[in-house]
């Protein structure tokens, strides 16, 4: 018996070890074809170089396109946190009949297809002048990124024990500053997450972008569409690279801040 659980339990790591390959490997060959020589994408590498990224930094349009990303995701992180984060604080204390209608209603933008909110929003903000703007992309991206900052810190704010914030107001702190003193440090690793999540969401989205973007504020994954409607350009392999970099650090940077086992849990 103890000879066929360990095989049952070699065979179980040996699937979980191909499926993480399976995940991680497009990854992989995405990253070695930026470090090719060679002006066509090629895997795997027949020499090594670092030439695409200088070419990159030659490059004024992807520049500007990687800068956009940047700016419209830093601004959806903001956005959706404060969105997200009031409303999961003021969901917390209420379990009327119409809370679950209220959540379902929080998250009703995640099943609405891109192209539809991306057409209706292109007719509104058409309407006001701002299609093609850096508000439009924010805030487009932010319906997406807010039901999953709103989805983590309800999760956040169901661990903590808000008997030690009741506590602070009792002992004569206001309830900005109990906020502040009492439950951010117990739940700034949702925080951290739910930061996290909107950054990456709004760095990799493509549809709305697509719809409301414009040669001054067009994003990674809308320039990279349009440079590989012409050729497979090893730049959108560099770009690529280059945010996937970007998003370890940041989950590194989170981990750092908040404690990888907090991080872990609250994911």
């Amino acid at each position: 018996m103890a000879s066929v659980r360990a095989v049952r339990g070699w065979l179980a790591r040996g699937a979980v070890a191909a499926l993480f390959g399976l995940l991680v490997s497009p990854l992989v060959i995405v990253v070695a074809t930026a470090f090719d020589a060679s002006s066509a994408v090629v895997f795997p590498p027949t020499e090594p170089s670092l030439r695409w990224f200088g070419e990159l930094l030659a490059s004024p349009t992807w520049l500007r396109s990687l800068a956009n990303s940047l700016v419209v995701a830093a601004g959806t992180s903001a956005l959706s946190m404060g969105v997200g984060t009031t409303a999961a604080l003021g969901l917390r204390g209420y379990d009327g009949r119409f809370r679950g209608a209220l959540v379902g209603l929080a998250l009703l933008p995640l099943l609405v297809p891109g192209v539809v909110i991306a057409v209706t929003l292109l007719t509104f903000f058409s309407a006001f002048g701002l299609q093609q703007s850096y508000l439009a992309l924010v805030l487009a991206h932010s319906l997406w990124a807010t039901p999953l900052t709103f989805s983590v810190m309800q999760s956040a704010f169901a661990r903590f024990d808000w008997a030690l914030h009741e506590a602070a107001l009792d002992l004569g702190a206001s309830r900005l500053t109990a906020f502040r003193t009492v439950v951010v440090p117990e739940v700034r690793a949702g925080l951290a997450v739910a930061a996290l999540v909107a950054f990456i969401v709004s760095l990799q989205e493509f549809v709305m972008a697509l719809f409301l973007s414009g040669p001054d504020t067009r994003t990674v994954p809308v320039q990279a569409w349009n440079s590989l409607r012409q050729s497979l350009d090893p730049l959108v392999s560099v770009v690529s690279t280059i945010l996937l970099a970007a998003v370890l650090l940041l989950v590194l940077l989170a981990g750092g801040l908040a404690g990888l086992d907090r991080l872990a849990t609250d994911t």
